[in-house]
């Protein structure tokens, strides 16, 4: 016993010190690793073998439809329609819908393209990774997880409100426990959101074409469903509701562009179909009838969906919580009111359904990256399916569930959406006329800083009412930067792949519109998220940077001077 306690003790003193010594390395290892870049080929073939396993490609481009259209659907309508419309938009929030929609068709244009190019699991994180290096790739990858969990966590607690409703039970919370001691807005214990997530994360687990037909058939349903909210809205509403009491807009144009910015909570859901690219047949056709084709089915319905509520209601009596089912309580259809609550309860399912399915794609692939853990990225032999990825993040979900509110979370899933799909917009960029065209990078690095400063500029015009010429001057720099950069620098098509057209200009005003709406957020989102940008980079610095250099030495079969076999190993194992 005493010698096995001893041989205990050495092998945690050769890891501590191992450990210790790759410390002492970080600015070495900062240097060569923050951005570093993989090609389209090594991304496709070496970094994918490190999962074991292929993912099955088993999906066509309808399956896609339906992963977009149900995953974003049930999150938008049901979760933020009624507090945007009670707080920011009145009964103008349709216009927000339709401005946060114009923004997400942009951004999933270069979604698109990169999807189509490199058709891995990894999204925004392998596009980033390959434009900008692993940092950047990392950085983003982090904020999509975070997205994901919160958002998840948020329409899981929104699917026990409507659900009550479906029984007759007309209080939010009478299937909550509170919990006295804790804060308020994390006291609240909710366990029918915790049962639907593990509910959800054992389907997951099983197969991938098996959730997504259950997807389909519940997506076919959700879409009647919603043809009956909005033909029964219309019918038993008035238009005088849009206009009474103060307007169409009674938070005025700035009231609408702040609502925007909280509703792009809702457009989410595309993100995660372009993380099914492994699992897809023919991914060069499907991926752009999918992708696009979501966003703009999801945003027409968006948009009728909010005005039939705001015809039933003036948007001053709408209700923050399950705010369909109370607006037909309001014009005295009760039973209707339970319909709606057990529709809106299946369509949340049918959203969570899918996010789940994105979220353990994109921690799957930085598990092969050697960013967290290299067993997250395993894919099941036999399921095909990453499973030790799923049941984690559905662990963290389904935790985040149990006590924290919908309005805690809202605001930091959005800006997080956004910062993301503004470094997409960038990347596509760069990556169309340097590295596709073989340009020096310096004339659109300047412009991609001169972009991304205008807009700030204009942003901040806005958002502060300082001089107003501000506004006139910047927007006719945007203009004249983006006109005389597409003048100027040539780039080469692709004519063998699907590429966003008229470019520069739709990443340009995806680039702008994202970092227009983050700028209406509030100051607390800010902080909050400061402080998770510091907490990822901190894990990277000590984790994720050690890690992947480690496993890059160790593949290519070359250690650092002053390690032996044995140490990299051991290394790599822990690190």
């Amino acid at each position: 016993m005493d010698d096995i306690h001893t041989a205990n003790n050495n092998s945690s003193m050769r890891i501590l010190s191992s450990y210790f010594h790759s410390l002492s390395q970080t600015p070495h290892r900062l240097r060569k690793r923050m951005l570093a870049t993989w090609t389209p080929d090594q991304e496709l073939n070496q970094v994918r073998l490190r999962s074991g396993s292929d993912m099955r490609r088993k999906l066509k481009w309808y399956d896609l439809i339906a992963l977009g259209v149900g995953g974003m659907l049930g999150v938008g309508v049901f979760v933020t329609t009624g507090s945007v419309a009670l707080h920011h938009s009145g009964s103008s929030v349709f216009i927000s819908y339709i401005v946060a929609g114009i923004s997400a068709l942009l951004s999933s244009f270069c979604y698109t393209e990169f999807s189509v190019q490199v058709p891995v699991a990894g999204g925004a994180f392998s596009y980033l990774r390959l434009t900008f290096g692993e940092f950047v790739g990392y950085f983003a990858g982090a904020n999509i997880l975070m997205e994901y969990v919160l958002s998840n966590a948020a329409v899981a607690r929104n699917f026990t409100e409507y659900l009550s409703y479906a029984f007759g039970k007309n209080d939010p919370n009478v299937w909550r426990v509170e919990l006295h001691g804790l804060p308020k807005a994390y006291n609240m214990l909710d366990f029918p959101a915790v049962a639907i997530v593990f509910l959800l994360t054992l389907c997951l687990c099983h197969s991938t074409k098996e959730s997504s037909i259950l997807n389909l058939i519940m997506t076919v349903f959700h879409v009647i469903f919603f043809g009956f909210i909005i033909v029964s809205g219309f019918y038993n509403g008035s238009a005088k509701n849009l206009v009474s009491p103060k307007g169409l807009a009674p938070f005025g144009v700035r009231g609408v562009l702040d609502g925007a910015a909280i509703v792009y909570f809702s457009y989410i859901g595309y993100d995660s179909a372009s993380t099914m690219a492994e699992e897809i047949k023919n991914p060069s056709k499907s991926l752009p009838v999918g992708i696009v084709g979501s966003v703009l089915i999801t945003t027409l319905i968006y948009c009728l969906m909010a005005l039939s509520l705001c015809v039933m209601v003036p948007y001053n009596q709408i209700s923050e919580k399950a705010s369909f089912s109370v607006a037909f309580l309001k014009i005295g259809w009760k039973w209707a009111s339970n319909i709606v609550g057990g529709g809106a309860s299946l369509g949340i399912v049918a959203s969570l359904l899918v996010a789940m399915l994105g979220q353990a794609r994109y921690l799957c692939v930085l598990g092969r990256a050697r960013l967290v853990p290299s067993w997250l990225a395993k894919v099941h032999p036999s399921t095909g399916t990453p499973l030790n990825a799923t049941l984690f993040l559905g662990l963290c979900t389904a935790s985040i569930a149990l006590f924290t509110e919908l309005d805690i979370i809202v605001d930091m899933v959005s800006i997080g959406t956004l910062l993301v799909f503004y470094l997409v917009a960038n990347a596509l960029i760069y990556r169309r006329y340097v590295i596709t065209s073989h340009a020096p990078p310096f004339t659109t690095l300047l412009f991609l800083f001169l972009l991304s400063a205008t807009s700030l500029g204009f942003s901040i015009s806005w958002k502060f009412k300082q001089q107003w010429w501000g506004l006139p001057l910047f927007g006719g720099f945007l203009i004249t930067i983006t006109g005389f950069f597409q003048y100027t620098v040539p780039y080469l098509p692709q004519p063998d792949l699907w590429s966003v057209p008229f470019m520069p200009w739709p990443a340009a005003i995806s680039i702008f519109l994202n970092i227009f709406l983050m700028t209406t957020l509030k100051l607390l989102s800010f902080q909050r998220f400061a402080i998770w940008s510091c907490l990822i980079t901190i894990f990277y610095v000590l984790y994720g940077v050690h890690s992947t250099y480690q496993a890059e030495k160790t593949e290519m079969g070359v250690n650092e001077p002053g390690t032996n076999s044995l140490q990299s190993k051991v290394e790599l194992q822990v690190l």
